[in-house]
């Protein structure tokens, strides 16, 4: 998928612990497909880039800067990441079943959203999330 440099957008970029080698939850959980991919010797990650539905996200091992951290570091996270879809109880599911954590159940909000929360395998929080 080639970028649009004229258009402006959020490209979050998660940490995962040095050594991962495995980051298939994001293409079985949300179907995300992998744009590109620089390996460290060990056949590790050193970061990949993924994109779900043309929303294009980076996941990266840590490196040496103090102020980059895996979610698992503090147990827990400054950030949650907002995913829109159409079904929201379906990528739940799959979610789940790809390896997330249930952290609060899809259910319907007074200010117009359907929203769930899950934790994936590597501690990062995901918003699923639909405008109803």
């Amino acid at each position: 998928m080639a970028l649009n440099n004229n258009k402006t957008f959020f490209a979050p970029e998660l940490f995962i612990n040095n050594g991962v080698k495995d980051i298939s939850f994001y293409q079985n959980a949300f179907g995300a497909a992998e744009q590109m991919r620089f390996t460290n010797d060990d056949g590790s990650i050193h970061v990949a880039e993924l994109s779900i539905d043309g929303a294009i996200f980076h996941i990266h091992e840590i490196t040496a800067k103090q102020y980059y951290f895996s979610p698992g570091k503090y147990n827990g996270s400054t950030v949650c990441i907002g995913l829109f879809v159409a079904d929201v109880d379906k990528v739940m599911q799959t979610a789940i079943e790809a390896g997330a954590t249930e952290i609060n159940p899809a259910q319907d909000y007074d200010y117009g959203y359907r929203q769930g929360t899950i934790k994936d395998p590597f501690g990062h929080f995901w918003q699923i999330q639909k405008k109803i």
